[in-house]
């Protein structure tokens, strides 16, 4: 099955409503993000990914990106998130910026 990747499906797919404010929100990202229809489907796939390490795709509330994050306490979860938030960047060409003293990447786009 392939899912046509909407403003308002990826919002619900993330687990957003998709309602005025969130739909203008991630108009903004798409518009301020190089390169997102490129790789937009494969942001499901790594939210899928890091749900094992208690992380999550997600709006950003500061700036107008998608966040990746995690909120494990757990040394080897930790490493295992960036391992696989890299691998991602990585394949699908994906510029990224890492939070300082957090385990929180934007997704800036394709590089």
């Amino acid at each position: 099955m392939n899912i046509e990747m909407t403003p308002e499906n990826l919002l619900i797919q993330l687990g957003y409503p998709a309602n005025e404010a969130t739909l203008a929100q991630i108009g903004r990202i798409i518009d301020n993000t190089p390169g997102f229809d490129k790789f937009a489907k494969h942001i499901l796939t790594l939210n899928d990914e890091v749900k094992r390490f208690a992380g999550i795709v997600a709006l950003s509330n500061s700036k107008d990106y998608l966040k990746v994050k995690t909120d494990s306490i757990q040394p080897e979860e930790i490493e295992a998130f960036h391992d696989v938030v890299k691998r991602w960047s990585e394949k699908y060409k994906v510029a990224l910026e890492k939070v300082e003293g957090k385990n929180t990447y934007y997704i800036l786009g394709q590089q």
